[in-house]
């Protein structure tokens, strides 16, 4: 882990990011950053009406998640030497293909751009897999009433979504954990695995591994 000082945990709805960056900053005691979506006043909105509130949705995660990672990334902890966070700025690019319509995107695209290329990549991208039926179950257990909407289709094109930028990353390391048959919440052998995995060196690139 000393060698990755930045790094962040990304995956679909329900994989676990959140879970796993808890845990990882209390065995190494790294500083977390934690997206801040609970207050969005457009996220119920746009689960029961997508094709209406969609794109003053992604506009506001935008903002939110700049400002959030300019502020955390700039201000360096003298008393954590890590960073950890659970979601990529890329993850909101993601997101509006799949909610946008084609002219909307376009426009979104270009202001996406412009602010991204002033944010720090990553030391090391780590991303969750699990299989939809798993992603369901975490998503029906944490209760959140604006999320029992989602379908296996959307949690479909969010998977495809993150690997078509996945597969073109080249410019620093990413790890693809299958976590499908491992619950590393629950099962501490499971946690001890990934950390096992995260100890490891790699280079540039896509590197896969399934427990």
């Amino acid at each position: 882990m000393e060698k990755y000082l930045y790094i962040v945990i990304e995956g679909n709805i329900g994989s676990g990011k959140t879970s796993l960056v808890k845990m990882l900053t209390k065995e190494f005691s790294a500083h977390a950053i934690y997206e801040e979506f609970s207050d969005n006043p457009f996220l119920p909105k746009f689960y029961a009406e997508p094709e209406k509130h969609a794109f003053p949705l992604e506009l506001s995660f935008l903002a939110e998640r700049y400002h959030q990672l300019k502020k955390e990334l700039n201000t360096r902890d003298l008393f954590h030497k890590n960073i950890i966070s659970d979601y990529y700025f890329i993850k909101s690019l993601i997101f509006a293909e799949i909610t946008l319509p084609e002219d909307e995107f376009a426009l979104y695209k270009k202001l996406f751009q412009i602010i991204h290329q002033k944010l720090p990549q990553p030391d090391l991208l780590v991303y969750l897999y699990s299989d939809l039926e798993r992603l369901q179950k975490n998503i029906s257990k944490r209760g959140r009433d604006y999320e029992t909407k989602i379908s296996d289709d959307y949690l479909t094109k969010i998977h495809k979504g993150y690997f078509n930028f996945l597969g073109q990353q080249n410019t620093f390391p990413v790890l693809i954990l299958n976590l499908s048959n491992i619950d590393f919440v629950e099962q501490k052998e499971d946690f001890m695995k990934i950390l096992v995995s995260l100890g490891k060196t790699y280079e540039k690139g896509v590197h896969r591994i399934n427990y």
